[in-house]
């Protein structure tokens, strides 16, 4: 085997020359177009990074919004329940104001009533002491005149009364 070096240098050449003209035409846009690949998925990466921690963001601000919710859903409803028993118990008080109210005033008519009825009772007796003694002026006593007189006075009080 024998090297011509005329062959060499024109293979030489040649492939210097397929060199130059694939580096280009072929390696300038295929490494361009490998760059902007490389360039677009580090961009994608950075895009979706930035899409996680956004997503760990609003989830952390759901979970605590959710948290404050829950504790305001269970502050109103022990406010409600607390005003709940603070009207019942101003119920009850006015119920039993009012029953006091009633009671005292019916203690106040059946006194009123029983004073009227003793007064009413005094007038009849006075009345009947009157007639009795008029009576007994009228006649003359004695025990059997007396009795009957008593019992007439009983029987027209009984009438009055």
């Amino acid at each position: 085997m024998q090297f011509e070096l005329g062959t060499m240098i024109f293979q030489l050449v040649a492939f210097l020359l397929l060199f130059l003209l694939l580096r280009k035409f072929a390696f300038g846009p295929l490494m361009r177009m490998m760059s902007e690949r490389a360039q677009y998925i580090e961009t994608q990466i950075s895009t979706a990074e930035k899409g996680r921690e956004e997503v760990e963001r609003l989830t952390e601000e759901n979970r605590i919004a959710l948290n404050n919710a829950k504790k305001d859903a269970h502050e109103m409803m022990e406010n409600a329940r607390r005003t709940g028993e603070k009207q019942a118990a101003d119920i009850v008080a006015a119920a039993e104001e009012e029953a006091r109210r009633i009671r005292e005033e019916a203690v106040a008519t059946i006194n009123r009533e029983k004073d009227q009825a003793i007064a009413e009772l005094r007038e009849q007796v006075g009345n009947m002491s009157v007639l009795l003694a008029g009576k007994i002026i009228a006649k003359e006593l004695n025990a059997e005149s007396h009795k009957a007189l008593f019992e007439e006075a009983v029987k027209e009080m009984g009438v009055r009364v």
